[in-house]
């Protein structure tokens, strides 16, 4: 079990310093966009939502790639590894392309949906249409990312990624103040910094490729294979997505205040997944290569060792937010009524953040088994017993439905988060114990190609 243990820690720290470094992008172009004033400010929310809920809903090909190649790595097939990993690079690419393409002429209409000011709107779109110049670039790291974790390497994806942000922030700085270029600079820098990370990967994957003699070409079954793959694991993302926006959209009923600090509890339970979205990975890239080496006793101890990992980090995690509940509303807000819904969604939140720690690395175990169809259709299945719950909650707690005053808002938020933390994400817990309990996801051997 030590070494198991000392695995799991190999692969998920510097997994984690990626998972945390990736943000620091956007987190960089808000401070320094900041400084020019609220219009370009707010224009860099708008286009930052739609690049984010983008890259968000293509992390697949991170996640398709990495089980993909850590199965025919623990098969011993290290040249059909690189090349499913090459193929996930071409795949990526592809995707890039064609949705950069597609946006350029629909980025204006796209940020106008936001119903912002024509000023805003317009430094948006000027933004987003840059930005989409880096979309293919941003996705080639995602898959090269995969084609590391599968590899057994979470430490080298952590070196890109803290490079990359240096790059970016110099970059952004000279020209966002340098040369004046305002929020368009920000934007070039942030694409530089992104084709300039994917540049670094490709070196690597072209040395790896010469390595193992293995061809820098598409091949078309390994890149249908991966859009199959990546396709059930998209539908699984977007079930994930629709439970956050409706939670926020239920949240929004309740009013401005409701929802600015339904808000930080969101971003407040983000951070804390990057943790546990560590183990996962490690979890997708160590069963992946268990089940490729036909290593099933492996394959259920490293699934046991996660679990406990995963509700001993959530239940270290859940106290942590509880004892940091009553200091995290002034950091955020200096309005008393956010603060104290915050500190009351707060303490809603640690009760399941154990549950949430036993999910995501259950979610990772079986993202690493290939079992995408079934997360695929158990994230819809789960997205239907969650919406009972949230209209329930809607219409009680919506003004003119039942409590509309303070201390309804409050408790109204409350019981929103329950029905997410406890409800939404119990559900996912019913559904992935169940599969993990089970034998059908013990699928051995490398993929056919």
């Amino acid at each position: 079990m030590l070494t198991i243990d000392r695995d799991i820690l190999r692969l998920a720290v510097p997994a984690l310093g990626a998972l945390v470094a990736e943000p620091l992008f956007l987190l960089t172009d808000t401070a320094l966009v900041g400084h020019l004033g609220e219009t370009p400010l707010a224009a860099l929310g708008v286009a930052g939502a739609v690049l984010q809920t983008v890259v968000g809903l293509l992390i697949f090909l991170a996640y398709a790639t990495t089980p993909a190649v850590a199965r025919r790595l623990g098969a011993g097939d290290a040249p059909g590894a690189i090349k499913a990993g090459i193929d996930g690079m071409w795949l990526a690419l592809g995707a890039g392309v064609v949705l950069a393409l597609v946006g350029w002429p629909l980025a204006g209409s796209v940020v106008r949906l936001f119903g912002s000011t024509a000023a805003v709107s317009e430094a948006a779109t000027t933004y987003l249409t840059i930005s989409l110049i880096g979309l293919p670039g941003m996705l080639v790291v995602i898959a090269a990312t995969g084609l590391l974790r599968g590899l057994q390497d979470t430490r080298t994806p952590l070196v890109v990624a803290v490079g990359g942000f240096a790059v970016n922030a110099m970059l952004n700085a000279l020209f966002i103040y340098g040369f004046g270029w305002g929020i368009a600079g920000s934007a070039i820098g942030t694409v530089l910094a992104q084709w300039g990370m994917a540049a670094v990967y490709v070196v690597i994957a072209v040395r790896a490729a010469r390595r193992v003699a293995v061809s820098l070409r598409p091949g078309l079954d390994g890149v249908g294979g991966a859009a199959m793959a990546g396709g059930w694991l998209l539908l699984r993302t977007a079930s994930l997505r629709a439970a956050l926006l409706a939670s926020i959209a239920v949240a929004a009923g309740f009013g401005v205040t409701s929802l600015a600090a339904f808000q930080i509890a969101m971003t407040i339970f983000t951070t804390l997944a990057f943790v546990l979205d560590a183990l996962a990975i490690a979890g997708q890239a160590m069963v992946g290569h268990g089940l490729g080496a036909a290593d099933v006793d492996r394959v259920h101890a490293v699934t046991r060792r996660l679990v406990r990992w995963g509700l001993l980090s959530g239940v270290v995690l859940g106290a942590l937010v509880a004892v940091l509940a009553p200091f995290a509303g002034p950091v955020f807000s200096s309005s008393a009524s956010v603060q104290q819904a915050v500190t009351a969604v707060l303490l809603a939140m640690a009760v399941g953040v154990p549950l949430a720690g036993y999910v995501f690395v259950l979610d990772g175990v079986l993202i690493g088994a290939g079992d995408a169809r079934y997360l695929a259709l158990t994230g819809l299945l789960n997205l239907a017993m969650y919406a009972p719950l949230l209209v329930a909650v809607a219409l009680v707690f919506t003004p003119g439905g039942g409590a509309a005053d303070a201390t309804g808002g409050v408790a109204a938020l409350v019981w929103l988060w329950f029905a997410f933390g406890l409800g939404y994400i119990g559900a996912r817990a019913l559904t992935l114990g169940l599969r993990a309990r089970g034998s059908r996801w013990i699928v051995t051997g490398a993929p056919a190609t």
